[in-house]
C-alpha cells in the first residue's frame, strides 16, 4: 500500500501535486514524472474534466502500455471516456506502469512484457468485449481485429491510429473495402511526425540501443535503414555522437537527401559488409534479409526501430542458424551456416521500447494531445465521415502546436491586417 499525504484518488485531478512520503510502486512514480512533464496534456485536461466529451463512451485502445501512455489513458478517462487498454506488442509494456494503472487506479489494462502471441491476441480480444465506439490503435492489429467483427463495427463512430506501420495497413484495407468505419491518421500530422518520429525516435532508439549493448557509438560505422523521419532522426543522432552514418533506401529522393544531408548511401547488400551498427527504420519487410546477413560484417549488431519485428528477417535467422548465444541480457548472438556471427537485438522488436524507455515525455505529450483531441473531433463528428482514412485536421495540429509554444513560454507574430489583405490580393506587384 501507498502512504500520500494528499487524497490518492484526487492524483490526477489537481493541477499541482503534494510530495509523496512513500511508494513501494515504480510505476506510480513513473505516472507522476510523465504527467509533470506533460503540459499539453495538462492544458485538455482542464478542459476535458469540466466539459466531459467521451460520457457515455467506450474506448479500446492497443498502444505501447508505459507511462506516457498511462497519462494519456487517464487523460480519456477524465473525459468521461471508459477506457479498456492492451498492449500493440509483446515486448513494449512497462510491468510496474501496468501493476499501478490496474491496482492503484483499478484500469482495465491487459499487458505484460514478453507476451506470447497467444497472450498477446487475447489481451487485445478483452479490449473489445465491451463493444467500443472509438479505437486507438499503433500498428493497426486492433483495427483489423474490429474490422472483421460485424457486430463490432456497426457500434464504432471512428479511431485513430498512430504508427507508419499502421498507416499503410489502414490504406490497404480502404482500397481493398475492408475499412468499416472512419480512421484518422495521426502519424502523418505535423506535430506528429515532425517531432515525434524524427526526434522522439532518434533519441530513444540510441537509449534502446545504449542500454542493451552499452557499446561505443563514436567512430562506429552506422547503417540506417530508410530515411523518412524515423531514418532522418536516428541518422542524425548517429552522427551527432560520432558515427559515420551510411543510409539505405528505395526511394530516389529520400536518398538524394540523405547525400545532401552529409550521409553516405548505400544498397543493404553493400552496406552491410562494412558497417558495425545497423537499425532499420522503413516499415517494410525482410529490409535486411538472411543473404544479407550471411555477408554481413563479423559480429554486426542489428536493431529495428519499425513497428513489427520483420523488418529484420527474423523468421529466417531462427529456422537457419547453427547456434545462437543470448551475449546479454537483451542481445542474442547468431551463428550463421557459412560461419558468420551476427547480434540481434530484442529479437528484432522495436529497440527503443523493448530494450529502452520509449520516447522522451515531452514528445509524447505532442503525440497524445493529437490523438485525445482527434478523438473529441470523432465524437463530434459522429455519423458526418464515410469509411476512409482521413488526415487530423488542421486546426487540431495548430491547437497542439499554439498549447505547446505557451508550455515553453515562446511568443510569435501574428499577420497584420495589411499583411491579410495583401493574402488576399494579386495586383499588387514590383
Amino acid at each position: 500500500m501507498h502512504r500520500y499525504s494528499f487524497q490518492h484518488r484526487n492524483f490526477f485531478k489537481a493541477k499541482y501535486y503534494i510530495h509523496i512520503i512513500m511508494t513501494d510502486n515504480n510505476g506510480f512514480l513513473r505516472l507522476k514524472w510523465a504527467r509533470d512533464h506533460m503540459p499539453v496534456c495538462a492544458n485538455i485536461r482542464e478542459r476535458f474534466l469540466k466539459e466531459k466529451p467521451f460520457k457515455g463512451i467506450k474506448i479500446a485502445m492497443a498502444l505501447h502500455v508505459e507511462a506516457k501512455t498511462g497519462i494519456f489513458a487517464l487523460l480519456l478517462t477524465e473525459g468521461g471516456a471508459e477506457v479498456r487498454l492492451a498492449s500493440c506488442n509483446p515486448l513494449s509494456s512497462d510491468d510496474s506502469v501496468v501493476q499501478s494503472l490496474s491496482k492503484d487506479y483499478n484500469y482495465m489494462v491487459y499487458a505484460k512484457k514478453g507476451e506470447s502471441e497467444k497472450e498477446y491476441y487475447e489481451n487485445i480480444n478483452k479490449t473489445i468485449e465491451a463493444a467500443p465506439d472509438i479505437i486507438i490503435d499503433d500498428g493497426g492489429d486492433l483495427t483489423n481485429l474490429v474490422a472483421s467483427k460485424p457486430e463490432l463495427v456497426k457500434k464504432v463512430i471512428g479511431g485513430n491510429e498512430e504508427t507508419t506501420t499502421g498507416v499503410v495497413r489502414l490504406k490497404a484495407m480502404e482500397k481493398a473495402g475492408a475499412l468499416k468505419f472512419p480512421m484518422f491518421d495521426v502519424n502523418d500530422a505535423q506535430m506528429k511526425h515532425f517531432f515525434d518520429n524524427r526526434y522522439g525516435s532518434g533519441q530513444s532508439a540510441l537509449d534502446g540501443f545504449m542500454n542493451a549493448t552499452n557499446i561505443l557509438i563514436a567512430g562506429k560505422n552506422a547503417l540506417v535503414a530508410g530515411y523518412g523521419y524515423v531514418g532522418k532522426g536516428v541518422a542524425m543522432r548517429l552522427k551527432g555522437m560520432g558515427a559515420r552514418v551510411t543510409v539505405t533506401e528505395v526511394d530516389p529522393v529520400k536518398a538524394i537527401e540523405a547525400v545532401m544531408d552529409g550521409f553516405t548511401v548505400d544498397t543493404m547488400n553493400s552496406a552491410i559488409r562494412y558497417c558495425d551498427l545497423i537499425f532499420t527504420a522503413t516499415g517494410m519487410k525482410n529490409v535486411v534479409s538472411y543473404d544479407d546477413m550471411l555477408v554481413a560484417k563479423k559480429g554486426i549488431i542489428m536493431g529495428n526501430v519499425g513497428h513489427f519485428n520483420n523488418e529484420i528477417d527474423y523468421s529466417s535467422l531462427e529456422k537457419k542458424n547453427i547456434g545462437k548465444t543470448p551475449v546479454r541480457n537483451l542481445v542474442t548472438e547468431y551463428k550463421l551456416e557459412n560461419g558468420n556471427t551476427v547480434n540481434l537485438i530484442s529479437d528484432g522488436r522495436l529497440l527503443n521500447l523493448a530494450a529502452g524507455q520509449g520516447h522522451p515525455v515531452e514528445i509524447m505529450d505532442l503525440s497524445f494531445a493529437l490523438q485525445a483531441l482527434t478523438a473529441e473531433y470523432i465524437v463530434k463528428n459522429k455519423g458526418k465521415l464515410s469509411n476512409k482514412v482521413y488526415p487530423v485536421p488542421a486546426e487540431i495540429d495548430t491547437e497542439v502546436a499554439k498549447i505547446a509554444l505557451e508550455s515553453l513560454n515562446f511568443k510569435i507574430d501574428t499577420y497584420t491586417e495589411e499583411q491579410l489583405k495583401y493574402l488576399d490580393s494579386y495586383q499588387e506587384g514590383t
